[in-house]
């Protein structure tokens, strides 16, 4: 086990490194000194050390193999590499993030279909709401001991005692929202949220990426803004979410870029992608809307890559986007109170296809390493365009209506571990919405219409579901749920509290990154809340188990005003450019 330890280990430990520290101060014959050489003094060196062998120790379940006499030379000499290694490019504070995520335990398995018998299957849910918040006991348990985790771009290794840093839950959430849906910035359950991808931006012919709804964005005036405000300043939902990182500093804020209809419907990324010069211009406008915008890093869906050399293009735009949001949080360096100092966290992530014709044509793995996380649309596996009714979001195939289940979440996973993928990049998609059938006999079967939808024709948000006189079931088979209406013959298919739990498991043995919703307008408010039924099956934001990992508020080099001069609050001395 990681924490058996014996006393004897533990002295061993704690007798080297005093008598290293006894020795490396005999050597120096001078007292500890202040800021110099690498800039650290006697006491965070040795709080530095401490620190290291605690992260190597738990993290890896062993006492640390790579100590040398060099690991113990003092401060201000010239050092080997870090046991636990960091990029250089990579932020945060000088030594670690300000986040402290407990390490899970929980280890890896591949996905398998579950065996069922017939009886098991499509059999109506009892489970009542009191019971959607309870804690499954096979969710990795809390550590006892707090881990400082540097992030790296390097896959994560796919072994029992690989750390993982917390799960993340990802939102989408739409521009349009403020519309007939009548969904505001301000009702975005932040505090439930460790990211909330903000979509769409598109892309023009020239690669210059721009956002595409002013009024929304940026223009509209909200009850607290001000008409008389002097400067140049911006509003809209942008204001909006940047007051809400303010208030919730796990709360990350990226802009997403593309979707299915700037990216497929109208293929916008095709030009762009096809130079160098396209490439260049779409990573520096990312940067110049991260700079004016505070924005925590951008999210890219690109639906998708045709053919291999765009998927190769789309690595180089990830490589690109990286190096330039790099460079800029190099000049971002600021000090704190204690004189510390900080660098922002700028985050890169994808929406990724669970087809394999789209996937197939993408380097996976090495997206994978230049990225912070990949956002899995493991969704929309049935719908309008089929000739039969299906699941839309199931984990499994089923073998007894195997034409209900043309996709499979377990066989996605599999795929993508395949092709390298470490697990804990992923984050299962899960939609915040149902696909419906009307004029049905019922699961892989033929259908007659799809309904009105709550917003679109046969879409509608989980929060009308189950519509009125219908009955939910299980697929235990398939690992899905749908419901069915018998006097009108629709069947919906949708993720409902139970399944979404289900999910929360599936996740946890899976050692994936944590959960993605499309999106947070559809999820309902009350006890029937996916989002929030999910992220407290996982640990709760304020337990063991999720990510923690501090947004970024300083953005000085802003077109605007009230963003430049801290419209979250954001604080700081900067120290200078390096």
């Amino acid at each position: 086990m990681m924490y058996a330890r014996s006393l004897s280990d533990w002295a061993t430990v704690a007798f080297a490194l005093f008598l290293f520290v006894a020795v490396a101060q005999v050597q120096a014959q001078e007292p500890p000194r202040g800021k110099g050489g690498n800039g650290c003094d006697w006491y965070c060196w040795i709080e530095e050390r401490i620190a290291r062998l605690e992260r190597f120790m738990f993290a890896n379940g062993d006492i640390p193999p790579l100590i040398n006499e060099t690991s113990f030379t003092g401060p201000g000499v010239a050092e080997s590499e870090p046991i636990v290694t960091s990029n250089s490019n990579y932020y945060s504070t000088t030594f670690g993030t300000p986040g402290l995520p407990y390490v899970s335990t929980f280890a890896p398995t591949k996905p398998s279909t579950p065996t069922s018998s017939s009886n098991e299957v499509d059999q109506p849910f009892t489970s009542s709401p009191a019971s959607y918040a309870t804690p499954s006991p096979t969710l990795p348990q809390p550590s006892s001991t707090l881990l400082t985790l540097v992030p790296s771009h390097e896959p994560l290794a796919q072994s029992s005692n690989s750390t993982h840093a917390g799960y993340r839950a990802v939102a989408y959430y739409g521009n349009w929202d403020i519309y007939n849906r009548n969904y505001q910035p301000q009702q975005i359950p932040a505090s439930k949220l460790t990211h909330l991808l903000y979509s769409f931006a598109n892309v023009n012919s020239n690669g210059t990426v721009f956002l595409t709804d002013t009024y929304a964005d940026t223009d509209k005036h909200y009850s607290t803004d001000s008409w008389s405000e002097a400067g140049n300043n911006v509003y809209g939902s942008i204001k909006q979410l940047q007051l809400l990182k303010a208030s919730n500093r796990n709360l990350k804020v990226l802009l997403s870029i593309g979707g299915w209809t700037y990216t497929n419907t109208n293929r916008a990324m095709d030009t762009p992608m096809s130079s160098t010069r396209g490439i260049q211009r779409f990573a520096a406008s990312c940067v110049q809307l991260i700079r004016d915008y505070g924005f925590d890093g951008v999210d890219i869906d690109w639906e998708y890559p045709t053919t291999t050399e765009q998927g190769s293009a789309f690595l180089g735009l990830l490589q690109e986007i990286r190096r330039q949001m790099d460079d800029y949080a190099n000049t971002l360096v600021y000090g704190d109170e204690f004189g510390h100092e900080m660098k922002p966290s700028f985050l890169l992530s994808i929406a990724a296809p669970a087809g394999e014709t789209n996937y197939r044509n993408m380097p996976l793995r090495e997206i994978s390493r230049v990225t912070d996380f990949v956002n899995l649309m493991t969704y929309d596996y049935a719908g309008s365009w089929g000739n039969v009714t299906g699941h839309a979001s199931n984990l499994y195939a089923s073998a007894e209506k195997p034409l209900s289940t043309p996709y499979n979440t377990a066989s996605v996973l599999a795929a993508y571990y395949a092709a390298g993928v470490p697990p804990a990049k992923l984050n299962l998609g899960m939609p915040l919405y149902g696909r419906s059938f009307t004029n049905t006999q019922g699961l892989g079967l033929p259908y007659r219409g799809i309904g009105i939808g709550s917003w679109e024709a046969g879409v509608y948000d989980v929060k009308d579901l189950p519509l009125a006189g219908a009955q939910e079931f299980y697929d235990a088979e398939a690992g899905a749920t749908y419901s069915y209406h018998n006097g009108s013959g629709m069947l919906v298919s949708y993720d409902s509290v139970p399944m979404a739990l289900r999910k929360a498991d599936y996740i946890a043995q899976q050692r994936l990154g944590g959960a993605m919703w499309w999106e947070i307008s559809g999820d309902r408010t009350d006890e029937g809340s996916i989002v929030s039924n999910v992220v407290e099956k996982l640990g709760g934001l304020s337990g063991a188990n999720m990510e923690s990992s501090a947004n970024w508020l300083l953005y000085p080099d802003s077109q605007f005003d009230n963003i430049r001069n801290g419209i979250s609050g954001g604080q700081a001395q900067r120290v200078g450019r390096v």
